[in-house]
């Protein structure tokens, strides 16, 4: 038994006959305590009853009003167009019943039929927001308990489209003159479309080469390091309002650049190329380049290096260049490791060191005394 607190809302929450039950209180923590301490006294008093009333119903319409003013408070403006999207298409299926008559098979009955207009992202978008609803549903005590069992389908991999060296200036040549900034700040940082286009010069530092990101995806402050070529180009757009790239008219940041992107991209003769893509071309240079998944990580301010991994492929070379040093270790005869004895401090005494070793290869070690220890290659 006991009283947790989901929202702005108290509950209490105990066991009768075997059965757990919730029940929604109030704002008040006291009285939820009275309450629970009520009905500790009827349980061993024999004198409770279940008398819980039935949930008044509720439209899948009318909690749906209620549920996205909340994401307009709680989630990134940035989001509020992509949710209001997937809960048009939500209603077209559930839109004519409660809340209470949604079910897991109606929901399974809802991913069979979406999959089949859409790709499995969008349908695991729509599932995932559906999930939320219902759960938040029963967190304000409009529902009793949401379904379980629902999963999202599986083998749904994130996109990974980026444009090589070449391409990059090809685009960057047939952008038109408010575009070409903005493409070349976003592939050259790897920030995302809303912290490129609500980029402020008051988080710009060019004599420090620093951008501080604060409004990010994941609320944690980031500091996105300038090359010279952003330097260059910010410095030539020169500070004339508050942000960087914004309207002729109101002064107020870019918010479409689609059709413009899009026209660049058709004189460049590059197809199934979007404006998020541009983040994806940052990374897969940077690792393509041989720098390492954690920088990659930290440059582009993932939370988890998981999200970095999708990257992982692009480094064939580098992984081939490590088990070719492992070959050559373990291919050797015991006669050519007998020849071959590398002191940790990589000074040579009396026997012949180790010196071909390929670029990139270099082999680091500590500095301590040949008479106590060898490596034997």
């Amino acid at each position: 038994m006991g009283v947790f607190k989901r929202g702005d809302n108290w509950y209490i929450s105990f066991w009768f006959k075997g059965k757990r039950i919730k029940e929604s209180i109030g704002p008040s923590r006291k009285v939820a305590e009275a309450v629970i301490a009520k009905r500790k006294a009827e349980i061993a008093e024999n004198k409770y009853l279940d008398k819980r009333k039935e949930l008044p119903p509720i439209k899948f319409h009318d909690f749906a009003v209620e549920f996205l003013k909340w994401t307009k408070v709680n989630h990134k403006p940035g989001s509020i167009k992509r949710e209001l999207s997937n809960m048009r298409t939500l209603e077209k299926s559930f839109g004519d019943k409660n809340i209470h008559e949604i079910t897991a098979e109606s929901i399974e009955d809802y991913k069979v039929k979406r999959i089949g207009e859409v790709k499995a992202s969008s349908v695991n978008r729509e599932i995932a927001m559906l999930k939320s609803m219902l759960n938040k549903a029963v967190e304000w005590g409009k529902l009793e308990k949401a379904p379980k069992g629902i999963k999202l389908l599986k083998g749904v991999k994130g996109r990974l489209r980026y444009l090589m060296p070449d391409e990059v200036q090809t685009l960057i040549s047939n952008c038109s003159g408010h575009l070409r900034p903005i493409v070349i700040v976003a592939i050259h940082t790897g920030m995302r479309k809303g912290e490129f286009l609500n980029l402020q010069w008051s988080q710009v530092d060019l004599e420090k080469g620093i951008i501080t990101l604060s409004d990010t995806k994941n609320d944690q402050r980031r500091y996105v390091p300038l090359d010279e070529t952003v330097k260059a180009t910010l410095s030539e757009i020169g500070r004339k309002g508050d942000y960087v790239f914004r309207g002729k008219k109101d002064g107020k940041p870019l918010g479409w650049i689609e059709l413009s992107f899009h026209n660049a991209l058709k004189k460049s003769g590059i197809e199934d190329f979007k404006i998020h893509d541009m983040r994806h071309t940052f990374a897969s240079n940077l690792v393509m380049a041989g720098i390492d998944l954690m920088t990659v990580k930290e440059l582009l301010g993932h939370k988890s290096i998981e999200m970095t991994m999708r990257y992982a492929h692009l480094a064939p070379e580098h992984k081939m260049r490590a088990v070719n040093i492992l070959d050559q270790v373990l291919s050797r005869s015991p006669d050519e490791r007998e020849k071959k004895v590398v002191n940790l401090s990589g000074r040579r005494e009396g026997k012949e060191r180790v010196s071909k070793v390929a670029p990139g290869q270099e082999l680091i070690f500590q500095d301590i005394e040949i008479q106590k220890e060898k490596m034997v290659l």
